[in-house]
């Protein structure tokens, strides 16, 4: 059965949870913005995917730090500081008697159009915010299974054409890439660079394990990924040893292991890749240390 990096296990909770409107906090159903909206109109805007964990938003402010950076690179202005933002995050969170086990996405577009086109001088209003926090965990078998991998022939894209470390609303390009991996049977698309070489997955971090030298693309064309960042300074504070390098996808299918990175189900394993067996197909002794390591950090950021 197909899954994906962000599959997760239904909650009921989350039908009347309260969304966060531009200040307002309103019931799933009346939660809406304009169909003149920048986001809606072109994919104008940026994003962050934030955990709670056991009352606190996990490393909130390296997430607001690459916000912040991803509307200065489109020159949007979010039109509220880090703490109204982290304020909003917290108000959210606390109306819908939240503590653990919840992910968060925050949504700022352009705001209101005159018209729909995409002039930035046509924007009527200020930017729009939006907070959905929903209990969302990872899907039970997610670890135990495992990612199936397939190649895809949609490119990572570099930074002079649309950089892949944007958080953009606009994800095309993406989804494109998994609708590939879909149609093959495949959970989620392993892209590559410009070059030819092994970047990112379309919503992931990739890391592969040989002789146990863990190894990722060297950062480049693939997602400004804040999990990923901290795999690798738990590498390298653990002493295992770990390159960032350029690597082939005849590479991938010879290792011993791989694993994914994200905000949303921390480390996972990746255990297919074109329908052939990564390793021995299970969670191997290095993707199961990274995901302990990070799970200890990330729950040190509780209360």
């Amino acid at each position: 059965m197909s899954i994906g990096s962000q599959s997760y296990a239904d909650d009921p909770r989350n039908e009347t949870v309260l969304i966060h409107v531009n200040g307002q906090l309103l019931p799933r159903s009346e939660a809406k913005v304009s169909v003149f909206d920048a986001g809606f109109v072109l994919g104008d805007g940026v994003w962050e995917g934030f955990r709670l964990i056991r009352g606190r938003i996990a490393f909130m402010e390296r997430h607001l730090d690459r916000l912040f950076a991803g509307a200065r690179a489109i020159d949007l202005d979010i039109g509220r500081s880090r703490i109204e933002l982290a304020a909003a995050l917290y108000e959210t969170v606390v109306a819908n008697d939240m503590v653990d086990g919840v992910h968060i996405r925050l949504m700022v577009t352009r705001g209101l159009k005159k018209t729909p086109n995409q002039d930035p001088r046509m924007t009527v209003g200020p930017a729009t915010l939006v907070i959905v926090a929903e209990w969302k965990e990872p899907a039970p078998t997610l670890f135990k299974r495992g990612l199936h991998l397939a190649s895809t022939p949609i490119r990572c894209t570099p930074a002079d054409m649309f950089d892949m470390r944007l958080n953009s609303h606009s994800r095309l390009n993406l989804i494109i890439a998994l609708n590939h991996a879909i149609k093959a049977g495949a959970d989620e698309a392993l892209m590559l660079d410009p070059q030819g070489f092994v970047s990112s997955c379309n919503a992931t971090n990739f890391f592969m394990v040989k002789r146990g030298v863990i190894l990722t693309s060297t950062g480049d064309y693939c997602f400004n990924g804040i999990t990923r960042a901290h795999v690798i300074d738990l590498a390298r504070a653990n002493n295992i040893p770990i390159e960032l390098r350029h690597f082939t996808l005849s590479d991938v299918a010879n290792a011993d292991e791989a694993f994914v990175t994200g905000t949303f189900a921390g480390v996972t394993p990746a255990t297919r890749l074109d329908g052939k067996l990564i390793g021995n197909g299970k969670p191997g002794p290095r993707t199961e240390a990274m995901a302990t390591f990070y799970k200890r950090l990330r729950d040190a950021e509780g209360a």
